[in-house]
């Protein structure tokens, strides 16, 4: 009986999670029978004109959703590249380090970022690099004309990529500095007797100890490779960069509330759930597979 009473209070504790999640997240999917009309707002759902597959098929006639899928994955896949080497390699790097009080500060400095939100960090590096700011002056003092970064189509992917990669690659460190501490010192002493340099060490103690939570994480990141960060780009892009950095969430957000197509809005982001299902369980196989990962 005392057990089934703390189970029952473990189960009440779970209640207004639960009810938040059914409210917010469960009953909204309803919505997406809004891809199969031809939807006007102020009529019921149910009495809406349908139109079966015609805003999907009209989806792949557009060139701009081609552009915006092409544009999604190549974000995506750039930061999930850079967002796995660059923490390996800085963890690596700080592992290195003798000095306790050094390493915990720079560890302490670069997993700060992680806790602000775009909104502010955008205001930064827009400023940062707008037309009269520290970066184009820095570029003036070697004689060169300022450039217009955040409205050229050749910057504005490698800036948003490598900000990205700023914020949360302490974040990734401090994963892989964990992994590093599980490494059995022995194997580093036996190596030392041997007379193995640090790069040998490097090579045959240390990346192997931590091949499995690089494979890990690089397969579980598969299912995001449709997400490449709305909050970020919608508040650091503009219309000259559509061609670059429109990606799928903010196409969604210009047709559904901008321009109020909401039959054509709904159906993207629908066709970008189903693929991105398909891509978690496939990653989800691949992690039980090669790092012996599962949830269940």
């Amino acid at each position: 009986m005392k057990n089934k009473g703390v189970w029952m209070n473990y189960h009440l504790m779970l209640l207004p999670g639960t009810i938040l999640l059914f409210i917010f997240n469960i009953i909204p999917m309803f919505g997406i029978v809004i891809a199969f009309q031809n939807f006007i707002p102020g009529k019921l759902i149910w009495k809406q004109n349908w139109t079966g597959l015609d805003n999907f098929l009209f989806m792949l006639q557009i060139p701009d959703s081609r552009q915006v899928f092409l544009n999604t994955v190549i974000i995506a896949s750039m930061k999930i590249v850079l967002g796995i080497a660059v923490p390996v390699a800085f963890a690596l790097l700080l592992h290195e380090v003798r000095s306790r009080w050094f390493k915990r500060w720079v560890q302490t400095i670069v997993y700060l970022p992680h806790f602000m939100s775009w909104v502010i960090l955008s205001g930064i590096i827009l400023t940062l690099f707008s037309l009269d700011g520290i970066i184009n002056q820095i570029v003036a003092l070697f004689g060169a004309e300022p450039i217009m970064f955040m409205a050229s189509n050749t910057w504005f992917r490698p800036i948003i990529v490598a900000s990205d990669i700023w914020k949360e690659f302490g974040f990734g460190t401090i994963i892989y500095l964990a992994a590093l501490t599980g490494i059995n010192p022995a194997l580093y002493e036996a190596a030392e007797i041997d007379g193995a340099s640090r790069l040998q060490k490097l090579r045959y103690i240390t990346l192997p100890g931590i091949t499995t939570t690089i494979v890990l994480l690089s397969t579980l990141s598969l299912g995001n490779i449709l997400n490449a960060g709305f909050d970020q780009i919608f508040t650091m892009y503009n219309p000259l960069v559509y061609s670059t950095g429109d990606i799928i969430d903010t196409y969604v957000y210009r047709l559904g509330l901008i321009q109020m197509q909401y039959g054509l809005a709904t159906a993207i982001g629908l066709l970008k759930s189903v693929i991105a299902i398909i891509l978690i369980v496939i990653s989800y196989r691949l992690a039980y597979k090669f790092a012996n990962y599962r949830i269940f």
